[in-house]
């Protein structure tokens, strides 16, 4: 045999799966020359990095604080983020790897920290780590070279493509350490993600009820998709890759002191540490028809969907009742009406979302679904679900108690979640919360449960932004569960670490895209309205006293994720002041972070 495979044997039989590169296991540096070479070691560092010019620039002449999105020549649809910060300038990919907004858009703090203007992902500059969520990739990072000819980046042509980077998660578990999490959604990716991160080696074992790997859930009620390929956060190789177990079963119990988790299988898991994060429950209506008839469905999980486009079917015109003017109604109703169907939203507000957002936001979203086709029973309470006549066993009709009979081919029920947390309901060593949630501190550690922790919808924690004083809360925010995940990663890997410190943010699609920070757990009592409200494009300032204790927008990005910014410090500016027409994107984002 050749003298070389014998030395790629050799390699094998000594391989660690820990991230890292042929080009580390050699100890070869990888050079920017992209020339070929007899060996074929040397030939794999080589093409790893080359230089490429950036269009249309001579000098990094960029600002302190200054984002400049600059093309890549010799690279179709090549483009990176050029960021200066403390003197230096930082090469970044250019767009946000959640869902793609441009970061040129984003809000840049005196530390380094760029927001996305759309969803709230934030990342390091320095490293293009990710900070907060929904981001799972980090941002690609380039050396940046200036020269005579002009100004270039080091790096490979299809990491710039990609426009990310893969995270350090690949890893061979071992230890006695092993951290179990009970639910498989966002905030258990958020954990697990992070927990390998940050090196933490032990086993994870992910058990939960759904058959298939942690999806992007918001996409359900905005979109409607049932493929869960289209949707998974990760692939299954991910996991393999990561020593990651997903094991798709019920948890019945959990026994705290001798530290076991038993299943619906009769499966016992042992665990060191445990994440619960079990997420919520879509809520039923007890009245007459609604458990009996068919065609009437709830909206948390892909065979949801699945069975409410299997009952839509290829026809237009489908007469739809949803009950509910609730962001999952609403959601739903507006992508059933934008498909063709005769939508209704049936809710008892006056505007749909009137509680959270106030009357006078919500007919603005009410007029855009309007104007999308979809309509509205205000004020209006469901008496009943009546049979078609042509079918006894499915619904035909929801009735109000007005006395309005709605005709419906199919009703689907947007009227909230509740803690999904029956499991837990008579154990001894814990006491749930009127609602059903878990108590848990800053760090979302269950209250004298040492190594358990709750995170998403059934979690309830201290508020610490403007207007909270530490109130308990519990948020049903997609985004606020994964961002509990990575804090709770960060407690398990650095016990002395402070706990992690973020402004809520949830999206939403209602005919625009509205954006939303803060909370409200005290209330609301002012609000103050910037913008072109009858046109949608407006940003809402909501208030208890003259605190800005929540912002919503639509069409003024980047107003929400530069609000957070300016919450999180202390800087946010009063309603007094917005009301006498100052811009929060005229207030400089300065400070020590105070959450």
């Amino acid at each position: 045999m050749p003298p070389f495979p014998l030395r790629v044997l050799r390699l094998r039989a000594f391989y660690n799966p820990a991230p890292c590169s042929l080009a580390t296991i050699l100890k070869v540096k990888p050079t920017a020359s992209s020339s070929t070479s007899t060996s074929p070691f040397t030939t794999t560092a080589r093409i790893m990095t080359q230089e490429y010019k950036l269009k249309d620039l001579t000098s990094l002449d960029l600002k302190q604080g200054e984002k400049r999105e600059v093309e890549v020549e010799g690279i179709d649809n090549g483009k990176v983020l050029l960021v200066s910060i403390g003197g230096k300038v930082h090469a970044l990919s250019a767009n946000c790897t959640h869902y793609g907004a441009p970061l040129k858009l984003g809000v840049l703090t005196p530390e380094g920290r760029l927001t996305c203007a759309w969803h709230g992902a934030c990342f390091d500059v320095g490293t293009g780590d990710v900070e907060d969520a929904p981001a799972l990739d980090p941002l690609a990072k380039f050396e940046v070279v200036e020269k005579s000819a002009g100004v270039y980046i080091k790096g490979e042509e299809a990491v710039i493509k990609a426009n990310r980077r893969t995270p350090k998660t690949s890893c061979k578990a071992v230890g006695e350490e092993k951290v179990v999490v009970v639910g498989g959604g966002s905030g258990a990716m958020g954990a697990i993600q992070a927990l390998r991160e940050r090196d933490f080696k032990g086993a994870i074992t992910v058990v939960s009820t759904e058959p298939y790997l942690p999806i992007d859930r918001t996409k359900l009620s905005k979109a409607l998709i049932s493929d869960e390929s289209k949707i998974l956060l990760r692939p299954e190789e991910w996991f393999k890759d990561s020593s990651v177990e997903k094991v798709t079963d019920e948890v019945t119990s959990v026994n705290f002191k001798a530290k076991t988790v038993k299943t619906k299988s009769g499966s016992s898991h042992q665990y060191t540490k445990l994440i619960l994060a079990t997420g919520g429950v879509a809520k039923g209506l007890p009245l007459p028809g609604f458990k009996d008839l068919d065609n009437i469905f709830l909206l948390r999980q892909i065979p949801d969907v699945q069975a409410i486009l299997s009952a839509v079917g290829d026809e237009k015109g489908k007469k739809i009742v949803v009950v509910g003017s609730s962001f999952i109604g609403m959601e739903v109703g507006n992508s059933l009406a934008s498909q063709g169907q005769d939508v209704t939203v049936v809710g008892m507000e006056s505007a749909p979302l009137e509680r959270v957002m106030g009357a006078e936001v919500g007919k603005i979203f009410q007029s855009l679904l309007t104007n999308n086709g979809v309509k509205f029973y205000m004020s209006a309470s469901v008496d009943s679900a009546q049979p078609s006549s042509s079918d006894k066993k499915n619904v035909g009709s929801v009735n109000l108690k007005d006395g309005t009979q709605l005709p419906a081919d199919l009703v689907i029920l947007g009227v909230g979640v509740s803690p999904a947390t029956q499991f837990l309901k008579d154990n001894p060593f814990i006491e749930l919360e009127k609602d059903g949630s878990l108590r848990t501190d800053e760090a979302f550690a269950v209250h004298n449960l040492p190594g358990v922790y709750a995170i998403g919808d059934i979690a309830t924690y201290p508020y610490h932004g403007p207007g909270g004083s530490g109130t308990p809360t519990r948020i049903e925010h997609w985004n606020v569960a994964q961002n509990a995940g990575r804090s709770v990663a960060q407690s398990i890997t650095n016990p002395s670490d402070p706990p992690k410190s973020f402004i809520p943010v949830f999206w939403s699609a209602l005919g625009s895209q509205l954006r939303y920070c803060g909370n409200t757990p005290n209330g609301w009592d002012d609000m103050v309205l910037q913008g072109e409200p009858k046109e949608g494009k407006f940003a809402a300032f909501y208030g208890k006293g003259d605190t800005v204790v929540a912002v919503a927008s639509m069409m003024m990005d980047p107003v929400m994720s530069q609000s957070a910014e300016l919450m999180k410090r202390g800087k946010m500016p009063g309603l007094g002041e917005l009301r006498g027409g100052l811009g929060v994107m005229d207030v400089e984002v300065v400070g020590e972070v105070k959450m």
